[in-house]
């Protein structure tokens, strides 16, 4: 199969007379054999730019190129881009096996060639026994992962995957998920995948392309974007359950830094100054308006910090989830250990300098992660 750089340049998409402004100035290149997934909620642009790509939508600003081959003018049959779409998209009157061969077919491969393929793709997505099927006799999931099949068997510079398992049981998903990239992976094939699952996200794509309203909000590998978001939304998106944000003003008097939480009757995180490199003091000193996160499994149940009123406390078989309230806000703690927390009851919550996020109350811009400046 062939491995392919995709260049997305200074790409905007109006619907209509302007009113619906859906993708703005999106520019981003997935490297040959990468997976890049474009992660958003409903409506943040991400079908309409995987639709632009496979050639179902026009631009109405900037360029897309394979390989160097500008291609955002072409028809889709002319673009050597294979689709699985989220509404599976199968012809009736064929077989699932038919469906799944139609493109080798079409590549004039020998018969032989072609039932090998069929019959390897059908085992790794667990459909072997309904190939002889019809679309309209086998479920949502089977006919999922027949238009699935269909798009990674062909040899195409590029593979566009619509919420490709959306249908699918969670445990089949999770089998799936690792046989699918593993697929990718050998075979070298650059791919585009369009979920709104943040656990596929993660699991498939070696970068995520973060949207919202229509704008690219950071393009980052899983990890950067947990350790490192560039801003308020993402650090708040990325991550289950979300990352916790208080509003905070800072105290620093050269040998402590107080973290002063807004509305929290003095309510104080302090650390030592030499926990902070100059810079770092410096911007949070010069900011108006700050906001503190802090994922949940950073909040840390001990004997100092923040007073907090437990609201909910459960026990998932291998973390304990505990919700409590701090001035009318809900902050999240999640432990592997098991503890029983009663509702009412009052526990500190303790935070280290290096899980802290800083952000600007103002702009949402990151100011600082840890002791290093964004």
């Amino acid at each position: 199969m062939m491995s392919s750089e995709l260049v997305l340049q200074n790409v905007d998409k109006i619907y209509g007379s302007g009113a619906v402004h859906a993708v703005k100035d999106l520019s981003f290149t997935v490297k040959p054999g990468e997976i890049t997934a474009l992660l958003g909620s409903s409506g943040c642009g991400k079908t309409s730019t995987l639709r632009m790509i496979a050639g179902f939508e026009t631009l109405t600003r900037g360029s897309i190129a394979l390989d160097n081959r500008p291609i955002h003018m072409l028809a889709p049959a002319q673009r050597g881009v294979a689709m699985a779409f989220e509404t599976y998209s199968l012809y009736p009157p064929l077989t699932l096996a038919e469906n799944i061969s139609f493109a080798l077919k079409a590549q004039k491969l020998g018969s032989a060639e072609v039932n090998k393929r069929v019959k390897a793709m059908a085992e790794m997505l667990e459909i072997g026994d309904v190939l002889h099927k019809y679309p309209s006799s086998v479920s949502g999931g089977q006919q999922q992962r027949a238009s699935l099949g269909r798009a990674l068997v062909r040899s195409a510079g590029l593979y566009l995957l619509d919420e490709p398992m959306g249908q699918l049981e969670p445990q089949l998903r999770a089998v799936l998920r690792g046989r699918i990239k593993h697929y990718l992976r050998e075979h070298k094939c650059t791919t585009i995948l369009v979920t709104h699952d943040q656990t596929e996200a993660n699991a498939l794509a070696d970068r995520i392309a973060v949207m919202e309203g229509g704008v690219l909000q950071q393009y980052a590998t899983p990890a950067e974007l947990k350790t490192r978001p560039v801003n308020l939304f993402v650090g708040s998106f990325i991550g289950e359950p979300p990352m916790n944000v208080l509003p905070v003003r800072v105290k620093d008097n050269g040998q402590t830094i107080e973290l002063v939480l807004e509305g929290g009757e003095g309510q104080t995180l302090s650390y030592a100054a030499r926990d902070f490199p100059d810079a770092v003091r410096q911007r949070l000193k010069n900011d108006e308006g700050l906001m503190l996160g802090v994922r949940p499994h950073a909040v840390h149940i001990g004997e100092s910090g923040l007073t907090a009123r437990v609201v909910t406390c459960q026990w998932l078989g291998d973390q304990t989830h505990i919700a409590a309230e701090i001035a009318g806000r809900t902050v999240v703690s999640v432990s592997h250990e098991k503890i029983a927390a009663v509702p009412g009851s009052t526990l500190r919550l303790r935070i280290t300098p290096n899980d802290l996020h800083m952000f600007s109350a103002g702009s949402g811009e990151a100011i600082a992660h840890g002791a290093e400046l964004a």
